[in-house]
């Protein structure tokens, strides 16, 4: 008996990205005036990249960050997470993502001064579906000694790692941080960059890093710079450099 023919080995497909944006346009209208944030914006976001959107201030670092996060929604064009429409799917839909799938960074920490760090974290794992607990959630930034300090106990650098757990602890796919060193000196910020790098790689976390720093580029896979609301260059580092060895 002649044996039976063999399938064809075929190569696993790419996964589909989380984020899939396609001709993402956002004006803002002020009285007469119209101001075009971004203009006709394609881009794909994996699972796992940590990026940088690089770019002067106005170029539409933010307003981009803002609509992928669910805080803002395009005049036109298309964004879909996981394959769930953002763009169309109204605010009911927007705050359940926010609340579920996705975890904010600014450049100000936002934490309640009369809360402790554990305290500061608990207001997010009270509400989340399966969050990790707050101890651990301070753990992974490196502040498992002051979980019961106050904001104004803490350093600049401390108060925001106590933020960057606030935003992890829900055990979000995607972390969003809007210029997360901005307010801090570079040895603050080579900590706080530190991170946000341990997070992406330990939990796989999708991490979308906003700053006009060049220098923070070499720690990314990828590299959007934006201008004018556009795109302008895209470019991947074959490995990331280590935040340490930044040249700031």
């Amino acid at each position: 008996m002649s044996p039976s023919p063999q399938k064809p080995s075929l190569s696993p497909a790419s996964p589909p990205p989380i984020f899939a944006a396609r001709g993402l346009r956002k004006v803002y209208h002020t009285g007469d005036l119209n101001v075009v944030a971004l203009q006709g914006v394609d881009l794909d976001f994996h699972t796992g990249e940590l990026a940088v959107l690089l770019g002067a201030s106005g170029s539409g670092k933010s307003t981009l960050l803002n609509i992928l996060g669910g805080l803002d929604i395009p005049t036109s064009g298309s964004l879909h997470y996981k394959g769930w429409d953002l763009s169309g799917g109204g605010e009911r839909t927007l705050t359940q993502f926010r609340r579920n799938c996705v975890g904010f960074v600014f450049q100000f920490y936002n934490l309640i001064p009369s809360l402790t760090a554990r305290e500061n974290v608990a207001l997010i794992t009270d509400i989340a579906p399966d969050p990790m607990k707050p101890e651990d959630a301070l753990d992974r930034v490196g502040l498992s000694h002051r979980l019961d300090h106050f904001p104004s106990q803490l350093s600049g650098g401390e108060q925001q790692r106590v933020a960057i757990a606030r935003a992890i602890a829900k055990k979000p796919e995607v972390l969003l941080c809007d210029e997360p060193t901005g307010a801090l000196d570079v040895n603050t910020g080579i900590t706080v960059l530190e991170a946000i790098e341990r997070i992406n790689r330990e939990l796989g976390t999708l991490t979308i890093v906003i700053t006009h720093n060049a220098a923070m580029s070499a720690m990314a896979d990828r590299v959007l710079h934006l201008s004018d609301g556009h795109i302008v260059k895209e470019s991947r580092n074959a490995e990331r450099a280590s935040v340490s060895s930044l040249q700031w």
